[in-house]
């Protein structure tokens, strides 16, 4: 006979069925895998056959062969484990061929017989809502599948406990969905000194979910700023943190199985690769700026990165998605982020300082700024120069503005933004285009007749002059005002910047 299994395999943020087929038959004693497994699939035949001996169970000495149907879908990963087991354990007659119909198996052994934790269980378990079927699942992420609805979750923490379960023998309590604690973590805006202007460049990019630049010396407090704004932003919505927490869970990032609440802060190395920035590799696996989705991809010292892989940012920054294309696989993973990047403004990071004068100034500056492409620079909402900070500044008393402050300013604003963009696909300004912005973002006739004597005087790209009205809608929604005016356009000119490229 042949026993069937219901699974799943993985392309990018898609679960696909998978029907595990094992089948017992006469002749040489042989595990065989079909079906395009890769070497963790195939490597199951070891802690499968482990994981049963381990509860007193054997292989009968005849030919195994499980196949993984559709046989032309790449298989890959260790949650192909428990299928197979629960499939062998079906055809050896242990457990009844029809225990498992309506559900959906995901989970790695462990040779002791335990349940390892798998990536991607959350999208399994969503899977397995929107076709009307269960999962069979590790004990430490049934709170985890729990978030997927109304969906029958077993969370077995070892094979025997599962075969009491099916049995009916000793019942296993259904799993709680958990949330991971709101944690606001890196410095408060009151701990900045000085800054003012950098200080109101990151509250302008948090209302509006604009993407920044900051440039300055060494210790001048970029990383500083960067590091909190993760404080100022608001809590990821319950359909936010869903979206965020697939792809964690797609990543195995999901600690204990709780679903996200904050936004994720991502800080790659500028040695970072293309595939580790924007996604890739040989199993089509999500970069830092999908992990970043729905939060901040912080680049420091933006120019000691590949210039390519800074190019390969341009179209997630403009689409909020990423497509990997490889050989094997053609995946699309979710992208919108809020980039801020720091850089120095040449390579020793003193332009402009006469106690430390270049020698090799300005040619210094002009060639370590062209390494980044004017248009990565034209997807930048915000360019900021920091200043270094006197010692007159240190000494100076605390800001009174903490970050509680400032976060109830970026609340107000984006409450005013989700009531605007109700019904559309936008969440924040940043994301507005077209029509939509056109309707959001009319400027009076002042600001209208700056913006077009801007526009020609700066020679704005066409994606340049929708930044700027994107940034002059988030000052308005600051002021809590409703028409643009001209004041708005004047301090979202004043953040464009021109610098030299290649």
């Amino acid at each position: 006979m042949v026993a069937h299994v219901g699974t799943v395999a993985f392309l990018g943020l898609e679960a696909r069925r998978v029907d595990v087929q094992v089948q017992i038959s006469s002749g040489a004693a042989g595990f065989l895998t079909v079906g395009l497994p890769d070497k963790a699939v195939k490597e199951s035949r070891e802690r499968v056959q482990a994981a049963l001996h381990a509860i007193g169970l054997a292989l009968p000495p005849r030919r195994v062969v499980v196949n993984l149907s559709p046989a032309d879908l790449p298989k890959e990963g260790s949650h192909y484990d428990l299928p197979i087991a629960l499939g062998l354990l079906g055809a050896m007659g242990i457990i009844a061929a029809d225990a498992l119909e309506g559900f959906l198996v995901v989970g790695e052994l462990g040779l002791d017989g335990r349940l390892a934790p798998v990536p991607g269980v959350l999208l399994a378990a969503l899977h397995a809502a929107e076709h009307e079927l269960g999962l069979i699942c590790p004990a430490s992420q049934g709170g985890e599948a729990a978030w997927a609805g109304e969906v029958d979750v077993i969370a077995a923490p070892d094979v025997l406990s599962l075969l009491n379960h099916l049995k009916g023998t000793q019942l296993l309590s259904p799993p709680v969905r958990s949330l991971a604690e709101l944690v606001r973590s890196g410095p408060d805006m009151a701990e900045i000194k000085g800054q003012e202007t950098a200080k109101r460049a990151v509250e302008i990019a948090a209302a509006g979910g604009h993407n920044l630049l900051m440039s300055g010396p060494p210790g001048s407090g970029k990383s500083l700023l960067a590091a909190a704004l993760p404080g100022i932003l608001p809590e990821l919505t319950p359909a936010e943190a869903l979206e965020v927490s697939m792809v964690a869970s797609m990543a195995g990032e999901l600690e204990g199985g709780r679903l996200v609440r904050t936004r994720p802060f991502r800080s790659p190395h500028h040695s970072a690769s293309m595939p580790a920035l924007v996604g890739g590799g040989a199993r089509a696996r999500p970069g830092e700026v999908s992990l970043a989705h729905l939060g901040i991809l912080f680049l420091d010292e933006l120019p000691e990165f590949q210039r390519g892989v800074l190019d390969s940012l341009r179209q997630p920054l403009e689409t909020g998605t990423v497509m990997v294309a490889r050989a094997a696989a053609h995946v699309s993973y979710p992208a919108r982020v809020q980039l801020i990047a720091a850089m120095n403004p040449c390579r020793c990071g003193y332009l402009g300082d006469a106690a430390r004068a270049c020698s090799r100034a300005p040619k210094c500056a002009v060639d370590y700024q062209a390494r980044l492409s004017g248009p990565l620079l034209d997807r930048i909402d915000l360019h900021v120069d920091v200043p270094a900070v006197s010692a007159a500044d240190l000494t100076l008393p605390p800001p009174a503005e903490t970050s509680a402050d400032v976060a109830a300013r970026v609340a107000a604003a984006r409450a005013i933004q989700t009531a605007r963009y109700a019904g559309h696909p936008a969440r924040t300004n940043a994301e507005a285009d077209g029509k939509l912005l056109e309707a959001a973002a009319t400027p009076d006739d002042a600001g209208r007749k700056l913006l077009a004597q801007a526009a020609d005087s700066l020679r704005l790209s066409a994606r340049g002059y929708t930044r700027v009205l994107r940034v002059a809608r988030t000052l308005a929604d600051l002021a809590a005002v409703e028409r643009i005016g001209r004041i708005h356009v004047a301090e979202a000119l004043s953040y464009r910047r021109h610098m030299p490229a290649n």
